[in-house]
């Protein structure tokens, strides 16, 4: 199931799901950098190979590689279960696992609802029931889970994928209180639109997105590092970008029907 790059240390260990590209690889080279052991997750085995080995190579943190499908049932218990039997403990969680799906709700299939409800919610939900109350039985822990700029508000053409990420938010913003003097903290990540291989699909699948403003498009290195500093600290909610904190700030402060309105104009362009 997993394959380790060099023995563990004393160091502390993050473990990362969707490791093997975009905002998950990008932050996984931030916990390196700052002599995190870790622990990668996500379904491309060789993928997750090709980069822990660079992680050694440019770091010497301790690697270890577990791929799995966070979808089927059982999955994130059996990772738990799975470094139990190697007494490690996870300092940090980084639930960064997720899939995007653009377009008219009407026009995706019921089955992609579903895988996508089932990823961005299901795993990331197990996930945190399986490793958070070991860090409140140590009295310390992070977790940092990657939702949305589009967690604050609905957005059509991408309204499961939007409902989703509030979840995730809403989720996220209910433990960092619950768990506020545990000596564990919850951070939310709501990038906007990053330069990913999610982006790279969405555009091929509808070629108006190749018009966005380029200074709307966040680099994943920024996102990863913003995100990464805000863990840090403990910060519950972490907006990078200057245009996504106004987006932000304004979808809470404009009554709901408006932004409804605005974002049913915009989304029916994207369709």
């Amino acid at each position: 199931m997993s394959q380790s790059h060099r023995p563990s240390t004393e160091r502390q260990t993050a473990m990362i799901t969707g490791a093997s590209s975009g905002i998950g690889e990008a932050l996984a080279h931030c916990f390196a950098a700052a002599h995190y052991d870790v622990v990668l997750v996500a379904r491309s085995a060789d993928k997750l190979k090709a980069l822990a080995q660079k992680l050694t190579e440019q770091h010497g943190v301790a690697t270890e590689v577990m791929p799995a499908d966070l979808t089927r049932p059982g999955a994130p218990a059996r990772l738990q279960a799975a470094l139990q039997r190697k007494r490690r403990e996870v300092d940090v969680l980084v639930n960064n696992a997720g899939v995007m799906d653009q377009g008219a709700f009407l026009d995706i299939s019921m089955e992609r609802h579903q895988q996508l409800i089932d990823l961005n919610i299901g795993s990331l939900t197990a996930m945190l029931a399986c490793f958070a109350p070991g860090m409140v039985t140590r009295g310390k822990g992070r977790v940092l889970n990657v939702a949305s700029v589009a967690a604050f508000q609905p957005i059509p053409s991408l309204a499961s994928y939007a409902a989703s990420k509030a979840y995730v938010l809403s989720l996220s913003e209910s433990l960092a209180e619950e768990l506020r003097g545990t000596g564990v903290t919850v951070t939310a990540l709501c990038p906007g639109i990053t330069a990913t291989n999610m982006l790279k699909q969405a555009t091929g699948a509808n070629d108006k997105l190749t018009a966005l403003p380029r200074f709307l498009i966040g680099e994943v290195t920024d996102v990863a590092a913003q995100g990464f500093a805000a863990c840090m600290r403990g910060d519950a909610i972490c907006v990078p970008g200057a245009v996504n904190r106004a987006t932000m700030i304004a979808s809470r402060a404009t009554p709901k029907w408006l932004v409804r309105r605005i974002g049913g104009v915009l989304g029916r362009r994207a369709v």
